[in-house]
C-alpha cells in the first residue's frame, strides 16, 4: 500500500534552509524497514504527534509528522541527534 503524504510548502522551504532536507526527502524514512517510530508527548500540540528516525541515503534523521485521516503530513526533519542516532542503532 502506497503512503501519502503532505505538508505545508512555507515550512517545507524553511526546513530546507535549516536541516538541509526537503519534505520530499525526508518521506525516503518510511521506506527503512529498521526505522524506530514513537509518538511524541513532550507537550500537548493538540494532535498526536509521532516521531521517526531511520536512514536516508546512508544518513540517520528524525522526521515528526502527523496523521490527517490517511495522509502523513510532514512537521518537520533533521538529522538525528546522537541519541537518537544510538536509539536507532541499539535496537
Amino acid at each position: 500500500m502506497k503512503m501519502e503524504f503532505e505538508w505545508d510548502e512555507n515550512k517545507n522551504k524553511s526546513n530546507q534552509l535549516k536541516h538541509g532536507i526537503s519534505f520530499e526527502e525526508a518521506t525516503k524514512i518510511f521506506d527503512d524497514e529498521k526505522r524506530v517510530e514513537h509518538q511524541d508527548f513532550r507537550q500537548d500540540y493538540g494532535e498526536d504527534r509521532w516521531k521517526t528516525i531511520g536512514q536516508i541515503l546512508g544518513i540517520i534523521f528524525s522526521v515528526t509528522y502527523t496523521h490527517r485521516a490517511a495522509v502523513i503530513r510532514l512537521i518537520s526533519a533533521r538529522r538525528a541527534s546522537q541519541k537518537e542516532r544510538d536509539l536507532y542503532e541499539n535496537q
